[in-house]
Formats: C-alpha cells, sequence, structure tokens
C-alpha cells in the first residue's frame, strides 16, 4: 500500500506545522511530523494503535500525543482555521451512521458518566442503539465543494432534523441550504427565511400541501454524500473503536482535514 496514504506530503506539512502548538522550553518534543503521520497511518488503517509501525516512533508516543492534544483543542483549531476556506454560496447538511465496534463500548466504570446501575451512560458517549446495532452518527454540514466546515457527534438514534439546531450558524444571507426529507419542518425553514437563506429541502411525504423543490439544485445534494464516502475511506471513521467521543471527534476532524488539504493541494 502506498505511503502517501498515510504520510503528510510537504504542502499538508506546511500548513499544519505553524498551527501546531509551540514547543515548550527543556526537552525537546519528539519530531512533530513523524508523529502525526503515525496518528495518521492509525487513523487511515483503523489499526489497534499497539500496531503502529516502528518508524513512526513508539506508538506510545503517537497515542499520547494524539490524546493530549485532544483535550487541549488543537485538533479543533486546526480543523476550523483549514475550513475556514469554505465556500458559502450554498451548503448541505447531512448525517451518517458509524457502527461502534465491542471495543469502544466497553468503557469501564470511571473513565465515563455512569447511571443509576453503574454502567457507561452511552448516550453520554455518542452512542445509541438503533436496528444497526450500537451507533454513532456524525453530523456534517459542507459547502458547495463539499467539503466540511461543521461536525458533531450524537447518539445513533438521534433525530437529524433536531440535530442540525446548532450546526447552521454559517447559513446566511443569500445563501442555499440542501437538505433530504429528514430535515423538511416548518421551523427549520422559517430560521432559514428569517436569516436570509433559500431552502432546498425535499419535503416529506405525509405534507399535504408541499413546498416547492429547486430539483435540479437539489441534484447538487450528492456532495455531501461524497464527502461521507471519502471520510470513510478512513477505517478507524468507517467503525467507530474509539471509546470516548471526544477522541472519536477529534479523529472525525483530523480525517476532515487531510480531505481538505487533498484538495487544496490538488487545485494549488
Amino acid at each position: 500500500m502506498s505511503q502517501r496514504r498515510y504520510e503528510l506530503t510537504d504542502f499538508e506539512w506546511s500548513i499544519i506545522e505553524p498551527l501546531l502548538p509551540n514547543k515548550p522550553r527543556g526537552v525537546p518534543r519528539v519530531d512533530d511530523r513523524r508523529v502525526l503521520n503515525g496518528i495518521y497511518w492509525r487513523l487511515r488503517t483503523g489499526s489497534p494503535w499497539a500496531d503502529i509501525p516502528e518508524r513512526y516512533g513508539p506508538y506510545t508516543t503517537c497515542y499520547n500525543r494524539f490524546v493530549r492534544w485532544a483535550r487541549l483543542g488543537v485538533w479543533d483549531r486546526i480543523f476550523d482555521a483549514v475550513s475556514a476556506a469554505y465556500e458559502g454560496s450554498e451548503q448541505s447538511v447531512d448525517s451518517s451512521s458509524i457502527r461502534v465496534h465491542q471495543h469502544g463500548a466497553n468503557a469501564k466504570r470511571g473513565e465515563a458518566p455512569t447511571g443509576a446501575a453503574g454502567v457507561a451512560d452511552l448516550r453520554a458517549l455518542c452512542m445509541g442503539r438503533s436496528r444497526g446495532g450500537l451507533t454513532t452518527k456524525i453530523h456534517a454540514v459542507t459547502d458547495a465543494r463539499g467539503l466540511p466546515i461543521t461536525l458533531k457527534l450524537t447518539a445513533g438514534q438521534a433525530h437529524d432534523g433536531r440535530s442540525a439546531d446548532d450546526m447552521l450558524g454559517t447559513v446566511g444571507p443569500g445563501q442555499t441550504l440542501l437538505a433530504d426529507a429528514a430535515y423538511d419542518s416548518n421551523r427549520l425553514r422559517e430560521h432559514l427565511a428569517k436569516v436570509g437563506a433559500s431552502a432546498v429541502i425535499r419535503p416529506i411525504p405525509r405534507r399535504s400541501d408541499p413546498p416547492p423543490l429547486d430539483r435540479e439544485a437539489y441534484k447538487r445534494r450528492n456532495r455531501i454524500e461524497r464527502f461521507f464516502s471519502k471520510l470513510k475511506h478512513y477505517r478507524a471513521i468507517a467503525t467507530r473503536y474509539e471509546k470516548h467521543d471526544a477522541n472519536f471527534l477529534a479523529l472525525v476532524k483530523l480525517a476532515a482535514t487531510r480531505i481538505w488539504l487533498r484538495v487544496n493541494e490538488s487545485v494549488s
């Protein structure tokens, strides 16, 4: 398998390096690029952290750096900085369900909030039971090129439309929001009209007087479907192995950052 699937190109590194925390005084930090390549190797393959190849250094260094910087919000800031270049004329919102691996669902007492029976509260970990088993939903808003702007997690049984309430801050005057029937509600349409945006949302079948649908514009909603397809090329995303939602969302944002960088590198 090509090394390029894992390792950052010079262009990608030139964008990421200035966004990393400054090295503290004292003992120099282990080479950031090598460690980040190890994290991306694990993200791309979905292998256990302990299987990270020796060329990326000790796997404990990769894991500890990933977790520590996730807690410090480093991965969030990198994603926010890269995605700030979004094209805002047309945006799409959708979600995709991710199956939770058994290793991700066995959080021990003390590792996660617990319920009355003393077992991990799966809802607090953004896990939920549905017909597909234990799942997590990734919710995304993408721009006109299908690149992610906003990302969040919920339990797998969460309602798409209500889950999007706090994700649409980038949709404003003169813009258009594309969405499928799961997002069709008078409340959302009224919100978009209030902020001066247009709705291209497929009406739910039970509407007696459905709003008109611009079918040509609606076809462009497939761009967000393509984004989820690219995201799931990263096997640590296609199946959730992480016990904690903060770590899993950090991995999602790392993968999304790479998707942004690949597109920008190809047009630079």
